[in-house]
């Protein structure tokens, strides 16, 4: 993967006052908190377009799929219009959360073909941080399919072509285990079963390897450097392994794994169902513990 992964807030600001400015995204939803329209609406960067994750960036859940399956195309390609997204007109995403939500729309926008797509670095928190406004629009209407928003950059005409990105399955997502390298992306508890707050079963996919999402980031939400990245991955094995897959509940956080290990030099494959789906699945071992070394 070599196209560019993140745009920083000095970056941002003068695209956004160049003849090119991007569309800009913003991702608000975190695990438990259903009020993501809420807090974009109380304030947001200017012109920012909200997004719903639940709705625009997964498809219906259900056990074979897991909580976030991948939307239909032509459901993403509608809500991608609707955002406002045009041929050669970059994109920048961000959340409130160091872009662990964000990531999803990165990577979902880089697999459906779209080359310019970075994630805000530092998110909203190095907006804030750098002392820059913030927009509100209380009461905004959720807009339609292929009808933009009312931030939203004119109407979009984005054309869609998946397999920018790789993604695989349960079956490979355990091959990958014994072949190459599986990183679950989840919080250390979660992968080692002393808690599951969402997904049917405890436990993490065998042969997995934990690397929690959150130590991509250094103190202020930025990612860390890429020579701290590649030590971190190649800690893991990723230094000599023949595939890298990553996984986490639901394939939001995984995204942002796979935005790290581009960053570190990576290329990683997204299993979009993660532990929810596989752990619906009764036929599919759970292992605890720590990985045996």
């Amino acid at each position: 993967m070599s196209a560019r992964v993140t745009t920083t807030v000095a970056e941002l600001r003068e695209l956004l006052d160049s003849g090119r400015p991007p569309v800009l995204l913003d991702v608000r939803w975190a695990l438990g908190d259903p009020h993501g329209r809420d807090h974009y609406e109380a304030g947001h960067i200017p012109g920012a377009v909200y997004v719903d994750l639940d709705r625009e960036l997964a498809g219906p859940p259900s056990p074979e799929g897991g909580r976030h399956p991948l939307p239909e195309l032509a459901d993403l390609r509608a809500a991608a219009r609707s955002w406002g997204l045009k041929a050669g007109r970059p994109v920048v995403v961000y959340d409130d959360l160091g872009n662990t939500t964000a990531a999803r729309a990165w990577w979902l926008l880089r697999w459906a073909g779209v080359p310019e797509v970075t994630l805000l670095d530092g998110a909203l928190g190095a907006w804030r941080a750098a002392g820059l406004p913030l927009e509100s629009s209380p009461g905004a209407t959720e807009p339609d399919a292929e009808t933009p928003g009312p931030d939203a950059p004119g109407p979009g005409d984005i054309v869609l072509r998946p397999g920018g990105l790789p993604v695989t399955d349960a079956d490979g997502a355990a091959q990958l285990a014994v072949t190459g390298l599986l990183l679950d992306a989840r919080a250390g508890e979660r992968y080692r079963g002393e808690q599951e707050p969402v997904d049917p079963r405890a436990g993490h996919i065998p042969g997995a390897v934990s690397a929690p999402t959150g130590e991509n980031l250094a103190a202020d939400g930025t990612f860390l450097p890429p020579e701290l990245l590649r030590k971190r991955f190649e800690d893991c094995g990723a230094g000599d392994a023949t595939g890298i897959g990553v996984y986490c509940g639901s394939g939001v956080t995984a995204a942002h794994q796979i935005a790290a290990l581009a960053i570190a030099g990576f290329d990683a494959t997204l299993f979009p169902g993660s532990w929810s789906a596989w752990s619906a699945d009764p036929a599919r071992p759970a292992a605890t513990g720590h990985l045996p070394s």
